[in-house]
């Protein structure tokens, strides 16, 4: 079956995740969002998480080449929802590069976070460089963690909730990454160990120190809170648990403004 080739949990009731993805839709709308909902790769539950095949800059997307071999065909089958947002392709990504989005990070308009770990391989490191020219690159090696088979993306312990301050499962965070955020003064609210495989370091950033979190993660909330963080909770027992991808997995910001 399509969600056990996917590496899913478990199987997702269809009914239930409709709704609770109409409901998410909605909470990013309601946070000033313009939603474009894209149908690409039907038949494909890992296609629920649009965050990985494309990664977009001032130029437009960028087709990536996940590591994820069931998702090879993705970026390519979100080209035409990328036309109707008026999003131009820019460039895509060939072999031997592998890339995911969720092993990349925006740290500012002119510097990209990318984890080498077993989705993305170092030769993605040039060739995002040529795709994305005079961005600074910087590489960091991901932990081993479950191996393979289970994922554990850069975005998977780190999360940005405004230019100064981000969410951080400091524990699986490479050294150098740690010093890059003291260097730049970026303040981190640590998720708690109990919260980590409750997807609490996943969260989106709506606008500055404005964030969508999935529920039951109520100490990362208070934490965040505390930071100064207006936090917005979603259900997503079925588009999230199920399948280990939370809000950020769950889309792909095309502009912010």
């Amino acid at each position: 079956m399509e969600w056990q080739a996917a590496g899913w949990r478990a199987a997702p009731d269809p009914v239930a995740a409709a709704r609770e993805h109409e409901a998410f839709c909605l909470l990013l709308g309601e946070a000033g969002a313009e939603v474009v909902v894209s149908q690409h790769d039907p038949g494909n539950p890992d296609a629920l998480y649009p965050y990985d095949p494309v990664l977009v800059g001032e130029e437009g997307a960028v087709l990536l080449r996940p590591g994820k071999v069931g998702r090879r065909g993705e970026p390519n089958a979100l080209v035409p929802s990328l036309e109707d947002a008026g999003v131009p392709v820019a460039a895509s990504l060939g072999g031997p590069a592998l890339a995911e989005g969720g092993d990349t990070l925006w740290l500012d308009e002119s510097t990209l976070l990318v984890g080498i770990g077993y989705r993305t391989n170092e030769e993605a490191v040039p060739a995002l460089e040529t795709a994305f020219p005079g961005v600074d690159v910087v590489a960091f090696d991901l932990p081993h963690w479950n191996g393979a088979g289970e994922v554990l993306h850069l975005l998977s312990f780190i999360s940005p909730l405004d230019h100064d301050l981000a969410l951080v499962y400091p524990r699986l965070a490479p050294v150098r990454l740690l010093r890059l955020l003291a260097e730049r003064e970026i303040r981190v609210v640590e998720v708690p160990d109990e919260e980590l495989e409750s997807q609490g370091s996943n969260v989106l950033a709506l606008g500055p120190r404005r964030a969508l979190a999935l529920e039951s993660n109520p100490e990362t909330r208070r934490r965040m809170e505390k930071a100064g963080v207006d936090v917005v909770v979603y259900r997503g027992d079925e588009i999230s648990r199920k399948g280990d991808g939370g809000p950020t997995c769950l889309t792909r910001p095309l502009l912010r403004v």
